[in-house]
Formats: structure tokens, sequence, C-alpha cells
């Protein structure tokens, strides 16, 4: 499980700022390592719950065996490579069994559950696809990611606005155009 040495991490924030020429006594950064420790802390929270522990509520259906498409969940991670955020919005559509469908806020909860992570988006998506068809075992689980990422906004290329788009099918969203069709177009409008 995930363990946060807080004292380390603000020491490394103080090797950070001494690095930049920083004099660690200055009104305006002598908290900073206690404030960048506590930031760590929370956007990497995600690391400290089990992700399945919100899977399993299903409730019994009226026989609704068509998609179910919850879109727009905004979100804020962390780059793995840079430790720069990325945010974005993403969009998990499903298809349950008659008996096997999840609370709308469970599927939020995943998505900040996962997001909190040092991440990639690559993962990201296949996480929230994976966990979601294992779990909750629907027909099938689209998601899709879409993303900017500071690390190609504000360093290396500089393209502010740039977004990334990633996405994961399982199942009858694999297998069927018509179906990846549908949810694509309840996606766009």
């Amino acid at each position: 499980m995930f363990n946060f040495d807080e004292k380390k991490a603000q020491r490394a924030v103080k090797l950070l700022l001494e690095s930049f020429g920083e004099d660690l006594n200055r009104e305006g950064i002598r908290r900073t390592p206690e404030r960048v420790a506590e930031f760590y802390r929370e956007v990497l929270s995600g690391n400290e719950i089990d992700p399945l522990k919100f899977v399993p509520v299903h409730y019994a259906t009226e026989d609704h065996e068509e998609i179910v498409l919850v879109k727009d969940i905004t979100f804020y991670s962390l780059c793995e490579h840079h430790l720069l955020p990325f945010f974005g919005r993403t969009h998990i559509a499903y298809i349950p069994k008659k008996d096997r469908i999840i609370g709308v806020s469970k599927l939020i909860n995943l998505v900040e559950i996962f997001a909190n992570r040092l991440q990639l988006q690559e993962r990201l998506t296949k996480q929230l696809a994976d966990t979601v068809m294992e779990f909750v075992k629907p027909h099938g689980v689209m998601v899709v990611v879409e993303a900017e990422h500071l690390c190609m906004t504000m360093r290396g290329v500089k393209k502010p606005g740039s977004k990334m788009i990633t996405s994961a099918m399982r199942g009858i969203f694999l297998k069927d155009v018509r179906t990846r069709s549908e949810a694509m177009s309840l996606l766009r409008g």
C-alpha cells in the first residue's frame, strides 16, 4: 500500500529549492516544502484506496441492456515522466447485463482513484476499462479520455490547448462496429 513519507518529501523540496539558488528563509519560500508535501499527499491519495471497494455495488435493473454513458467526468492527474499535471475529461460507456449495473457515483469515484496516482493517460484509460469489465461484467465497456498535458504545453513543444485522446474498448464495443458507433455518436452529441 501507499507509504507517503512527508518529512522525506519536505527534505527533497528543500534540496530542490536550494538547487535553484533560493533562500529557504525567504518569506515566500519558508513554508513551501510543507505546502508541496501536502500537495503531493493529496494528489497521490488514490494510492491509498483500493478501487475495488467502490465497484461491487450493483443494482437490479428493469432488463436494461442498453448503453449507459457518463460523460465529462473531469479529472486532474500527475504525469509520472515529468511530475507535471495533466487534466481533462473522461467518458465511460457500458452495456449492463440484466442485474449488473453500477451506480454513476462509483464510476466517478473510479476515475478519481486512478487519476490520483502518478499516471500515464494510456494506463489510466486501460485501468478504468479493465476494472469496470472485470467487476461489473457488462456486455462491454468503452472509456475515452481527453486531456491536456502541461509537459506538452509549458515545456518541450509548448503547444497550449493540444489534447491527447485515448480510448479502451472491451467486449461488444470492441467487436460490434454499430454499438461502438452509437456510443461515439452519444459521446459527441
